[in-house]
């Protein structure tokens, strides 16, 4: 399937590279989520700073990019925002997502982004209003809602933030309202139950260790697919 094909293709799961991939052998771990039918890799790039964490380098990024055609859906969590975006276009990034909290001109960072001939979107903090997105929404190609704080997934205290569903069904109606085409992606803990509870409504779903894990990543995806499938009524694989 081609990169333009899966963009075109209803509730598609883009596994987080951090959460489902072994770090010590990341090329395999692909491998795995191609056999199992993934199209696309969600990349978080974390600074330390904005995220207190920072598992992930660029240069294993640029390394990937040589091994695999999967469509690279990059998540930045940043501060400042420049040289990441430099980075991602220069090594073949497919989208790049970045933060609004972040950006002091986020009507100019797509405006560059799009420019380069790759998508792009905003992500929102589970706290940041909608609204922030009032004069830009157009110009997304996607939006990725965070339904926890973003770096926080490992700090057990930290569970999806309670009104999630409902800034997910807010946005939902604001796209459509508009009659756009803009994507919605969720990320922060996502379950099979908010696969099944948004189904169609969302585009795009970030899947980590909730739904799957690293020494069964096949046998889970399987499951997903399942899952998908029966969303879906049957009519996609």
């Amino acid at each position: 399937m081609s990169k333009e094909t899966i963009w075109k293709e209803p509730l598609v799961y883009t596994p987080s590279l951090i959460s489902c991939c072994d770090l010590c052998n990341v090329e395999q771990s692909v491998r795995t989520l191609e056999n199992a039918g993934i199209e696309m890799l969600h990349i978080d790039i974390l600074d330390g700073h904005f995220s207190p964490s920072m598992p992930l380098g660029l240069d294993t990024v640029r390394q990937l990019r040589d091994r695999t055609g999967l469509f690279f859906d990059c998540h930045l969590m940043v501060t400042e925002q420049d040289y990441f975006v430099d980075e991602l276009l220069d090594l073949g990034a497919d989208q790049i997502v970045f933060h609004a909290e972040t950006q002091p001109h986020i009507d100019g960072m797509l405006n560059r982004i799009h420019a380069a001939g790759i998508k792009a979107g905003v992500a929102l903090k589970p706290a940041t209003p909608l609204s922030t997105l009032e004069y830009v929404l157009e110009k997304c190609d996607t939006v990725l809602l965070m339904l926890i704080n973003p770096g926080y997934a490992s700090s057990k205290g930290e569970s999806q933030v309670a009104y999630g569903e409902r800034k997910v069904r807010e946005l939902r109606e604001m796209i459509d309202r508009r009659g756009l085409r803009t994507k919605i992606e969720i990320d922060g803990r996502i379950s099979t139950d908010n696969v099944r509870t948004f189904g169609k409504d969302v585009d795009l779903y970030v899947i980590g260790s909730t739904c799957v894990k690293k020494n069964s990543l096949a046998a889970d995806f399987e499951k997903m697919n399942a899952l998908r499938r029966e969303i879906l009524g049957g009519t996609s694989a």
